[in-house]
């Protein structure tokens, strides 16, 4: 028989097990139940989770006039590009990347995705008292991304048309547009003076004029509404931001180049012995201050780690005097308005935590025209039949894919010049400007200490920290800004092309990247097949959609401003005053 004490420890054996099974069940049935009614109640988010969109933002940062050598990660020591920098290292370095000579022609390319033999726009820049602009039949980026819910803005310059108010930016596509209609303006008063005794205010929010904005430097004012965009953006939609900066190109004629006076003291160094570069290198560095002041309100904003970010110029630096500028494109040959590699291959990266591959420098063929099918095809927008540009993300994000290796540079019969690039081969005719420009522009900014430590610590690098793409050890920026820095051997006379002489010019740029070494003699069938190219080309090309100067556009009959002026009836006693613009030398 069993004890009394061993009965009754087995009597609380069995209830301790009758319990753990209640609990069993009891916790069974709990999460059956939650289960349930997960399926009927929202799953609990951070508002960060609920605001995020499921489409990327797109920020489009485009300089004007900026130089190939205008950035440290092309090796220039002379201007500090921190934020610029840091982007570059944390994405991936466009080191083969083309865009157009002129300002206009190159927007034309961004918003359309054609080139500008394509669309009319090929031939020199629209003056802001010509009665024309990009075809109202085309249409532009902001208009397919708003058909995918974006909101879209542009902030800066325009440079499209603005004679009817059908051809200016809130017409095109964006909902809003603060900045200038014409090539340049003041940094200070906001007016623009496009020809002798034809100036007026052109500074824009939408289409009324800005004048309580006197006093302000330009790069600051349009920093300041990229930020405000960003910080009063719904987060639950995407955004494309497109901030079309004026800096660093020339304003007007009296003053071409302005900066706050305790910028350009920074600058007042032994390796920047010129003044007026002084004053441009203060133009850059508030350039790139912008950038970081962008980059840390999408971090603020919770928009970051869903963006794409572009960083581009619109074509090359406009040196020697070009604008009455000092840009630098060393070692390239040629600037602004030409058709040399100094013209046309201009710094430009791409920064986004999309990426699959980043830290890298890309060397293959891309263009400022292939930005509207890459950015529609990451938002899942449709293919876009009819342009020239081509989708280069597959390539950026696999190293092992090529994009293509053909692309027309310019055709401007109007003034009989002509390049394509074919592989590693680039073919031109015809010079600009009397072959002033036919050599290698600006300063070498190779002396002194590459700031390290200022990219390390900027602003943008500060945002990124926070992102899957963050800034790169010390030891990888060294290594991509290397791969990034283009050295050429010193001209030699003997190989010089003379385009001004008539001589076709034909070059390797893989092995010649500074078009020093003139190979057509050598290789005539080359040259032949280029021209054949060329020719292909022109077939397809429409007639340039310039038009002679109006001259009732000028500002002094519209309160001294800038103005949609067709839209209006001509008041009678403006026909005995009218005075017909003339052209300046540069545009």
């Amino acid at each position: 028989m069993m004890s009394a004490e061993a009965m009754e420890t087995k009597k609380i054996s069995r209830l301790r097990s009758r319990l753990v099974v209640v609990l069993v069940a009891s916790t069974v049935a709990m999460l059956v139940v939650l289960v349930v009614l997960s399926l009927f109640v929202p799953r609990a988010t951070s508002s960060e989770e609920q605001n995020k969109p499921t489409k990327p933002n797109i920020i489009f940062i485009l300089a004007d006039d900026l130089g190939w050598n205008d950035v440290g990660f092309h090796g220039s020591n002379q201007i500090p590009t921190p934020n610029i920098d840091a982007l570059a290292y944390s994405g991936i370095i466009l080191n083969d990347y083309y865009a157009t000579p002129l300002c206009t022609p190159s927007r034309s390319a961004l918003f359309t995705g054609k080139h500008p033999i394509h669309t009319g726009m090929q031939h020199e820049v629209i003056y802001g008292f010509e009665p024309w602009g990009l075809g109202l039949e085309e249409r532009l980026l902001p208009e397919y991304f708003k058909d995918l819910g974006y909101a879209t803005h542009l902030v800066g310059k325009w440079h499209l048309g603005h004679f009817k108010k059908e051809y200016t930016p809130t017409f095109r596509g964006f909902d809003s547009h603060f900045g200038y209609w014409c090539g340049h303006t003041d940094y200070y008063d906001h007016n623009s003076e496009e020809a002798l005794a034809f100036w007026g205010h052109d500074l824009k929010s939408g289409m009324m004029t800005r004048r309580d904005l006197v006093g302000n430097y330009t790069t600051t004012l349009f920093s300041d509404e990229a930020v405000r965009l960003i910080d009063a953006h719904d987060a639950s939609e995407p955004m494309l931001l497109v901030v079309s900066h004026s800096a660093p190109h020339a304003g007007n004629p009296a003053i071409p180049l302005q900066a706050p006076d305790d910028i350009v003291d920074k600058f007042k160094v032994e390796n920047i012995p010129d003044p007026r570069r002084q004053i441009y290198a203060a133009m850059v560095w508030l350039l790139d201050r912008s950038v970081g002041q962008i980059i840390s309100a999408l971090s603020r904003k919770g928009m970051l780690d869903n963006s794409i970010v572009i960083f581009s110029s619109d074509n090359g630096g406009a040196g020697a005097n070009y604008n009455r500028n000092v840009a630098s494109n060393w070692p390239l040959r040629g600037g602004k308005d030409t058709i040399w590699e100094g013209g046309v291959k201009v710094a430009g990266l791409i920064w986004s935590p999309l990426l699959k591959e980043a830290n890298k420098v890309f060397n293959k063929i891309c263009s400022i025209q292939d930005w509207l099918p890459t950015l529609l095809a990451v938002a899942g927008g449709k293919s876009v039949d009819g342009i020239d540009g081509k989708n280069i993300w597959p390539a950026l994000n696999n190293s092992s894919r090529d994009t293509y290796d053909q692309i027309l540079v310019q055709i401007d019969d109007l003034r009989n010049i002509s390049a394509v690039r074919k592989g590693r081969y680039k073919f031109l005719s015809g010079t600009t400007w009397k072959g002033r420009y036919d050599v290698s522009i600006g300063s070498e900014g190779r002396k002194g200490e590459y700031d390290l430590r200022g990219i390390q610590t900027s602003e943008a690098a500060s945002a990124l920290k926070r992102t899957t793409r963050p800034l790169p050890n010390k030891f990888v920026i060294k290594n991509l800004r290397n791969l990034a820095t283009v050295t050429c051997p010193p001209d030699d006379d003997r190989f010089i092309c003379k385009p001004l002489e008539g001589e076709d010019c034909l070059f390797d740029l893989s092995q010649d990247p500074c078009e020093a070494i003139n190979l057509a003699r050598k290789y005539p069938h080359i040259v032949n097949h280029m021209k054949s190219l060329l020719a292909t080309y022109n077939e397809t090309a429409v007639q340039p959609r310039n038009q002679e100067g109006d001259p009732l556009s000028n500002p002094k009959f519209w309160r001294y401003e800038w103005t949609n002026w067709k839209d209006y009836k001509d008041p009678p006693h403006l026909k005995s005053h009218l005075v017909f613009p003339e052209k300046r030398l540069e545009a």
